[in-house]
């Protein structure tokens, strides 16, 4: 999985900004049926020239589609829609409908991954207690939990669990949703010559997350990969952790907590 993915969540020029985003060297793309954009970033797959074996693609079944027959289903649906014989990573959006249906869902995914038809298992807005869940019934933890993470909600008791577990976090929402003023984020970005997004998405990297920063602007597109040239030192980091206001400071759903 590459170290950095690009979101597409409410971007609505998909074919474009995926393809403008395999042009800057992106080679991990975050979809969900929910986005209702998983055609467009099969097409911009097919227009890019790329290998398949060179891109990584992720999406996500939404608790309207939970359960074991219809997560089946909907495996095959992401599968048309993508035009595509298999999907790198697939997800359970969010906790909600309950942990009955929350378990048929993720067998239905293990089966899915038997088939071939989808590469690793994971999971989105999972909190520690929903991962329990999975280890209680006896199934294998998810490869991944994608939630909200950014300086202001560093969602550490989920974090912890991961790392213990060797479930891979990636972060939602990296950059605010473009909240980047703050005193330190400015301080930092002018201390590295850096812009303030460079910045939170360094934090994440050295973190140890996976970012999925989103953008529709070609030249954000590319500053957002420029991040590699640079790095943040133990004070800076030091900063940045210290801005964290736990669930207070979530800046979407974050339905971590859901029963």
């Amino acid at each position: 999985m590459p170290c950095l993915g690009f979101g597409v969540y409410q971007n609505y020029t998909t074919h474009d900004s995926v393809l403008e985003a395999f042009q800057a060297g992106y080679r991990h793309i975050d979809s969900a049926q929910a986005y209702r954009n998983e055609a467009h970033v099969g097409t911009a797959f097919r227009a890019s020239g790329l290998r398949r074996e060179d891109v990584f693609i992720t999406t996500k079944c939404i608790s309207k589609t939970h359960g074991y027959e219809s997560t089946l289903r909907a495996v095959d649906i992401s599968l048309e829609r993508f035009g595509m014989d298999y999907i790198d990573l697939y997800l359970i959006h969010d906790p909600f409908k309950g942990k009955a249906l929350r378990l048929e869902t993720y067998r239905a995914l293990l089966e899915a991954q038997k088939a071939g038809k989808i590469h690793t298992v994971g999971v989105s807005n999972f909190g520690v207690r929903h991962l329990e869940e999975i280890r209680s019934a006896g199934l294998p933890l998810p490869a991944v939990n994608q939630i909200e993470l950014h300086p202001f909600c560093q969602q550490t008791p989920i974090v912890t669990y991961c790392r213990e577990h060797g479930i891979v976090v990636q972060a939602y929402s990296p950059l605010v949703r473009g909240k980047m003023d703050h005193p330190v984020f400015r301080e930092l970005a002018a201390k590295h010559g850096r812009d303030p997004a460079q910045i939170l998405l360094r934090w994440s990297l050295q973190k140890g997350f996976v970012p999925l920063p989103k953008s529709a602007t070609p030249a954000r597109i590319r500053s957002n990969a420029d991040i590699y040239d640079f790095e943040l030192d133990a004070g800076d980091i030091a900063l940045l952790d210290a801005l964290d206001r736990g669930k207070d400071g979530a800046v979407t759903w974050n339905p971590v907590d859901a029963e």
